[in-house]
């Protein structure tokens, strides 16, 4: 196949809005992070410090989330010079691992998006917990 340049060009877009929306993951997170800081400062529960402990993992995860996507849009810019200096076999290489890495990208989101499921699930414990 040949690649030409709007075939990274593509790229682009769509690493934009996973970047949108790996950001506003890490807003939320921080903004939890904070008010969570401060209930724990009032009242020291088990239930918040497990649920700070989550969420220090999802900001882990979101970091190399974006790192990773990054690394593809850098991929995706170097494929775009590669053809344009006429390099195409280098320019496949470079596109494919550019391709992986927004792989890599998801597939850490997909983690992310599974340990959030569980935070939430220790807050629904601790509701269910107080009805009872």
């Amino acid at each position: 196949m040949e690649l030409s340049l709007s075939i990274p060009a593509l790229l682009f877009p769509a690493i934009s809005l996973t970047m949108l929306a790996y950001n506003a993951r890490y807003l939320v997170i921080a903004t939890l992070i904070r008010n969570l800081h401060g209930q724990y400062e009032e009242n020291s529960s088990e239930t918040i410090r497990l649920q700070v402990e989550k969420l220090s993992k999802r900001l882990t995860l979101i970091k190399n989330m974006q790192a990773v996507a990054i690394f593809s849009f850098l991929l995706a810019v170097t494929t775009m010079l590669l053809i344009y200096i006429e390099q195409s076999f280098i320019a496949n290489i470079v596109f494919g691992l550019s391709l992986i890495a927004l792989m890599i990208s998801l597939i850490l989101s997909f983690i992310e998006v599974q340990i959030s499921t569980k935070a939430l699930s220790i807050q629904l414990q601790n509701i269910e917990k107080k009805e009872k």
